[in-house]
């Protein structure tokens, strides 16, 4: 099997939270930025996921990632450009805001410098990331888990992000009608046939997405990352698990909606759907939920799965390889864990990016990887 190569050969940043220029030349070695805390480490990699579909790692808005300054200075353009080179191939991809006629700011992404949808920046460059907030993934509210799992999915179906909006469209309408004591049975009738469509989509997306990753992580061998067992919760996930068709699906998703329009309209929100699905696992070799392992396990049960989505994508004719970021990766890991961390991100044919408060914290890959120290938003390389 031919081993595809991803990885940003060069990032510029201008105007992105407190960095007000930035110039990385790259090479396909991991890149770690080390500095104090509120240097602007997390900036650049929150400045990557701009690149990706959503409003990046932090879910910010277009104003809040503008460079700081008075109300007015909130208001000026940003913009994050990446030169992605993959198999001796390069495109630029660009993302940022500026300043729409009627006023305000507007999103722009392009690549090659034409207008560009979320879905073709996603197909050049397909990236997950992890952060501290993430550390109780596993004990935190559902919703977390849920879009934790759709970005995966998104990474390697971008069409799901499509599907998700146009349910969560039609869900709003629907909610909109009923909460209006609107019960006209060819409009919400309309509106469910269109959630049942995107939601079985999204429900199989998210199952295929599932069953390769659980078989990336069941291929390795016990290491230095506990192996996690997956499981989807939802009745659309559950029934695609059961080997139902999508027609059955979808025609049972809108026979249910149909039923409980008065229950929905009473509760103000719509009580079945894969929007209230959810991700569980457990921990393999305890058999024990993981929710209920301690914080150091729950962590490197959360690193697991993700390293395992990049082997999964790597491995997927469908997708390729990915960017991994990992923000403060190296805070909380022992040596051994640590070591087998950086092993891994060099064997995944896609880049890595990753943040530290020290220097000393990435000395198991020496001369494997760039090192740059960043200070006061500005960045120096401390190794060639």
């Amino acid at each position: 099997m031919t081993l595809h190569k991803l990885h940003i050969a060069r990032l510029t940043l201008s105007n992105f939270r407190n960095h007000a220029a930035l110039d990385l030349q790259l090479d396909a070695r991991p890149v770690c930025l080390f500095g104090p805390n509120g240097a602007g480490k997390t900036n650049i990699l929150e400045a990557l996921t701009m690149l990706a579909p959503g409003r990046g790692l932090r879910s910010a808005s277009l104003t809040d990632v503008a460079r700081a300054g008075d109300d007015e200075m909130r208001l000026q353009p940003w913009a994050v450009s990446a030169r992605v080179a993959a198999d001796g191939d390069e495109t630029v991809l660009g993302a940022g805001a500026e300043r729409a006629p009627e006023g305000g700011i507007k999103r722009v992404t392009r690549r090659d410098g034409q207008p560009a949808t979320a879905a073709m920046l996603a197909e050049a460059a397909r990236m997950t990331w992890l952060t501290p907030a993430m550390d109780r993934l596993w004990s935190g509210p559902a919703g977390d888990r849920r879009r934790f799992f759709d970005r995966l999915t998104l990474a390697r179906a971008t069409e799901h992000g499509q599907a998700a909006a146009a349910y969560e469209r039609a869900m709003r309408e629907r909610q909109r009608l009923l909460s209006e004591r609107v019960f006209d049975e060819a409009w919400l009738g309309g509106l469910e046939r269109e959630m049942s469509a995107h939601g079985a989509a999204i429900a199989a997306a998210r199952v295929e997405t599932l069953h390769r990753l659980q078989d990336a992580i069941d291929a390795r061998p016990d290491g230095a990352f506990p192996k996690a067992i997956l499981g989807l919760e939802g009745a659309l996930e559950e029934r695609f698990e059961a080997g139902a068709k999508s027609a059955d699906v979808e025609e049972e998703f809108a026979d249910t909606l149909r039923r409980m329009r008065s229950r929905d309209a009473g509760a103000g929100r719509a009580l079945d759907g894969p929007h209230r699905s959810d991700l569980a696992a457990r921990h393999a070799a305890k058999r024990m939920p993981a929710d209920q392992c301690s914080t150091g396990e729950q962590k490197a049960l959360l690193l697991g799965v993700t390293l395992a989505q990049a082997r999964a994508l790597a491995g997927d004719p469908g997708a390729g390889p990915s960017l991994i970021l990992i923000d403060e990766a190296a805070a909380h890991l022992d040596m051994v864990r640590r070591a087998a961390l950086f092993d891994e991100l060099l064997a995944n044919p896609g880049q890595a990016w990753l943040t530290g408060t020290d220097e000393s914290l990435f000395e198991a890959f020496g001369a494997r990887a760039r090192m740059f120290e960043v200070r006061d938003g500005r960045v120096n390389a401390a190794s060639a």
